[in-house]
C-alpha cells in the first residue's frame, strides 16, 4: 500500500509537469514563440505517468511489480538514446544497448504470456529511445511528432519478438537471429510510406567519421551489423560470467577483436586517403528565416534583398557556384521560371559574375495542359468567380540558374516526409481524402520523378539534395551512380534544408552529422546550406569545416575538390541488409514450417 501511495504520488507529479509544459507550449505559440527543449519534458513526464498508471494496475490486479525488469528496459533506452549524436554523443555505448533487452527475453521466454511481456517492456525501451533522441521532431507538428515516436518505437519491437518466436524453433541460430531481424526492419523502413530511418543504428557513429570510413565498403548498414555483433558477443560473456564467476577469454578475445579491427581499418583509411586535386569555389548562403513564423510571413522582396547582400560580401570573379538553402523562393510555375521576379532581380544585380552558377531550393508548381496526363500527385483548383478548373501539382524544387543566359535545369524532391509532404498508403485509405480536404490539407503530396538526376554545367555534375533525402545513404548513391553509359554521375553534392523546424536542438545537429555519412559511403565533398541550422562544407573524409552556428545569417566561402571515382558502395549498395532480409525471409519460412508440422504432429 506504501508502495502504491509513492507511485501515485510521482505519476501525479509527472502528468502535472507535462500539463504544465503543455500548457506552456500552448502559450509560447500564442505569442509566436518557439518550444526549445520543452517536447523532451513534456513527452518523458507523459510516458513517465503511464507507465506509473500500468504499474498501479497490475497493483490492483495483485500481479507482481518487477523493479528489475523495468530498470532493464529503461536502461537500453537510455543507452540506446547516448549513443546517438546529440546532447552527450558516446557511440560504443550501442555495444551494450541491447544486452539488458536480450537479458530480459530471456527471462521472460518460460514465463506465461511471454510475448505480451515482452512486447510491453521493450516498447516501453524502445519508447525512451525514441523521445530521448528524436523529441525535436515535435517542434514542427506536435502530433505528427508524437505520432512519430510512438508508432516508430512500436515498429521496433517488431524484430525483438520475431526473434523470440524463431528462438523457441530454431535455437541453434540464438541471438543471430535477432541481428538478421533487426537489420532487415531497418532496411524496409527505408523503403515504404512512412520511411523513419533516423534512428538506423549505424548513424550513431556519425559524429566520428575517422571510425567508420569503411562505410565506403558497406554503407551504414556495416555500423548496424557491428553494434549487433558487439551486442550478441558482450551477451554470451555476460551469460557466461553469470553461471561460471567468470568471463570466457575466448569471447573476450573475439569482442576485441571486432571492436579493434574495423578501428584500426578506418583509421588507416582516414590518414592514407588523398583527395584529389579538382576544386571548385562555393559560397553557401544561410539567410536565418525562421520557419514557423518568420519565413512564411516576410516579404519575398525582403528575402531577396538579404540573400544577396550575404552573397554578395563573399562572390569572387572565380566563384563557380553560388547555394540557396530549400524552399528559399516561390510558388514558382515551372515552365516560366526566368520570369519570376525574385530570379530576374538576383541575375541582374550579379550579372558582374557572368560565370555564375546559383543552386537554390524553390517551392514550384507544373500546370497541366488539357489532355497532358496526370500523376498522382494531381491537385485540382476552381476560381472562387467560377471559370475553368486548373489541374496542377506541387514540387519541393531545385533549380540550377546561370547568369550569362537562360537556361535553368531542376531536380524534384523525391524522398518525401511522411505526413508532411505525402500522404502515407494512399492507396490503401481513399476515403480519408475528403477529410483531410475539409481540414484544409491534401491526400495528394509533391510530385517526384523517378531517377536522381545531377545539375549539370560545363564546370561540374552536382547532386542536388533536398532535406530529407540526405538521410537515405542508398538513395544518395543514386545521384552519384551513372544512369546510363551516356549518363554520368554526380561529383560533388549540395545539401539544402530547412532545420528551423526544429528548433535550436539536437535535430539540426544529427541532420549535419549524416551529411558526413554520405560524404563518406560516395566519397563526394558535399557544400550544405542551411536556411538556419547549420552551414558547412563536407570534405571526401565526412570531416565537417566552416560550420555556422544556429540562428545566424551568413555566408561562406570555400573550395571543395570533385571526385569521379565510384566506391564499392556506390556500386553494390546494401548489401548487408539484402542478405540480411534474405535470411530472415528462411528464417520465418523455416519458424512458420516447423511450427505446424509441430502442431500436427501433436494433433
Amino acid at each position: 500500500m506504501k508502495h502504491s501511495r509513492t507511485i501515485l504520488i510521482i505519476s501525479l507529479l509527472l502528468l502535472a509537469i507535462s500539463i504544465w509544459l503543455g500548457y506552456d507550449m500552448t502559450r509560447l505559440s500564442q505569442q509566436e514563440l518557439l518550444w526549445g527543449h520543452r517536447p523532451l519534458f513534456f513527452l518523458l513526464g507523459a510516458w513517465g505517468a503511464v507507465v506509473l498508471w500500468w504499474l498501479l494496475g497490475r497493483q490492483a490486479r495483485k500481479k507482481p511489480i518487477s523493479w528489475r525488469r523495468m530498470g532493464l528496459v529503461s536502461l537500453s533506452g537510455v543507452l540506446l538514446s547516448l549513443g546517438f549524436p546529440g546532447f552527450l554523443p558516446f557511440p560504443f555505448l550501442l555495444f551494450i544497448g541491447f544486452i539488458p533487452l536480450l537479458l530480459l527475453e530471456k527471462e521472460l521466454e518460460d514465463t506465461p504470456k511471454a510475448r505480451w511481456a515482452l512486447f510491453g517492456y521493450s516498447y516501453h525501451a524502445f519508447v525512451v529511445w525514441n523521445i530521448i533522441t528524436t523529441y525535436w521532431v515535435a517542434n514542427s507538428a506536435l502530433l505528427a511528432g508524437m505520432f512519430a515516436i510512438f508508432v516508430n518505437a512500436f515498429l521496433m519491437t517488431l524484430p525483438l519478438l520475431a526473434y523470440q518466436v524463431t528462438k523457441k524453433v530454431l535455437p541453434k541460430w540464438g541471438s543471430w537471429a535477432f541481428a538478421v531481424y533487426w537489420i532487415s526492419y531497418e532496411l524496409l523502413h527505408y523503403h515504404w510510406d512512412l520511411a523513419w530511418p533516423w534512428l538506423t543504428i549505424g548513424n550513431g557513429f556519425a559524429a566520428v567519421p575517422s571510425l567508420v570510413q569503411w562505410y565506403e565498403y558497406t554503407g551504414v548498414f556495416g555500423g548496424t551489423a557491428w553494434v549487433l555483433l558487439m551486442n550478441v558477443l558482450l551477451l554470451k560473456g555476460w551469460e557466461h560470467y553469470q553461471e561460471h564467476k567468470a568471463f570466457p577469454k575466448p569471447v573476450l578475445y573475439r569482442a576485441l577483436a571486432v571492436t579493434i579491427v574495423p578501428i584500426v581499418i578506418s583509421l588507416g583509411i582516414f590518414y592514407t586517403y588523398e583527395e584529389k586535386e579538382d576544386p571548385i569555389e562555393v559560397v553557401i548562403i544561410q539567410p536565418n528565416y525562421e520557419p514557423h513564423y518568420e519565413k512564411f510571413s516576410v516579404a519575398e522582396k525582403e528575402q531577396v534583398q538579404q540573400f544577396l547582400l550575404l552573397a554578395k560580401n563573399k562572390l569572387t570573379p572565380t566563384t563557380d557556384y553560388l547555394v540557396f538553402p530549400e524552399t528559399s523562393f516561390g510558388l514558382v510555375e515551372t515552365s516560366v521560371i526566368n520570369d519570376y521576379p525574385s530570379i530576374q532581380r538576383i541575375r541582374g544585380e550579379l550579372a558582374d559574375f557572368p560565370g555564375l552558377k546559383i543552386v537554390s531550393g524553390l517551392n514550384a508548381y507544373h500546370k497541366f495542359l488539357p489532355g497532358e496526363p496526370v500523376t498522382s500527385a494531381v491537385r485540382e483548383f476552381t476560381p472562387r468567380g467560377g471559370g475553368q478548373k486548373m489541374l496542377y501539382e506541387t514540387y519541393n524544387l531545385a533549380a540550377q540558374l546561370t547568369i550569362g543566359d537562360a537556361e535553368v535545369e531542376t531536380y524534384k524532391k523525391s524522398k518525401l516526409v511522411p505526413g508532411a509532404e505525402i500522404f502515407p498508403f494512399k492507396s490503401l485509405f481513399p476515403f480519408m481524402e475528403p477529410l483531410v480536404k475539409q481540414l484544409g490539407g491534401t491526400t495528394a503530396g509533391l510530385g517526384t520523378q523517378e531517377k536522381r538526376s545531377p545539375l549539370v554545367s560545363n564546370t561540374a555534375r552536382i547532386a542536388p539534395v533536398i532535406c530529407y533525402e540526405s538521410v537515405f545513404g542508398g538513395y544518395f548513391t543514386g545521384y552519384v551512380r551513372p544512369q546510363s553509359r551516356t549518363e554520368a554521375g554526380s561529383q560533388a553534392a549540395f545539401i539544402m534544408t530547412n532545420d528551423g523546424w526544429w528548433d535550436n536542438t539536437p535535430g539540426h545537429r544529427q541532420h549535419l552529422y549524416y551529411a558526413s555519412l554520405r560524404a563518406i559511403e560516395t566519397r563526394r565533398s558535399i557544400a550544405r546550406s542551411a536556411n538556419t541550422g547549420v552551414s558547412a562544407f563536407v570534405d571526401q573524409l565526412g570531416r565537417i569545416s566552416q560550420a555556422t552556428q544556429y540562428d545566424e545569417a551568413t555566408s561562406i566561402t570555400g573550395r571543395i575538390n570533385l571526385n569521379e571515382k565510384l566506391t564499392f558502395y556506390v556500386k553494390w549498395g546494401d548489401i548487408i541488409a539484402r542478405i540480411s532480409l534474405f535470411l530472415a525471409i528462411l528464417l520465418i519460412m523455416n519458424t512458420i514450417s516447423k511450427t505446424w508440422l509441430k502442431r500436427v504432429g501433436k494433433e
